[in-house]
């Protein structure tokens, strides 16, 4: 499997670099998830759309990967953590409004 297929060392290395990446790029759009519950009840609507947003950006960087390496590693990456985000900031939202 290690022995220079594709899902050797590379591979998990392509994973890694783009997974940070879509954090990164969370980082830089988003407050945190608890900041989002914190605030959900007043700012909802401008807290989702930089999650969209920076969703966005990681996707798209993700995709340029895909295609400049040939391969769907980048973006499997990005999307599996633009989606685990998604879920996190989605409950944020709504546990901050329920608690309003």
């Amino acid at each position: 499997m290690a022995n220079g297929t594709a899902w050797g060392l590379g591979a998990a290395a392509v994973l890694g670099i783009y997974a940070d990446l879509a954090m990164n790029i969370a980082s830089a759009t988003n407050s945190s998830p608890q900041t989002t519950e914190l605030f959900a009840g007043q700012r909802s609507e401008t807290l989702w759309k930089w999650v969209v947003i920076g969703g966005g950006a990681s996707l798209a960087f993700g995709l340029a990967g895909s295609i400049i390496a040939g391969s769907a590693l980048p973006f499997i990456a990005t999307a599996v953590v633009v989606a685990v985000m998604g879920v996190m900031y989605s409950f944020a939202l709504k546990w901050g409004q329920e608690s309003a």
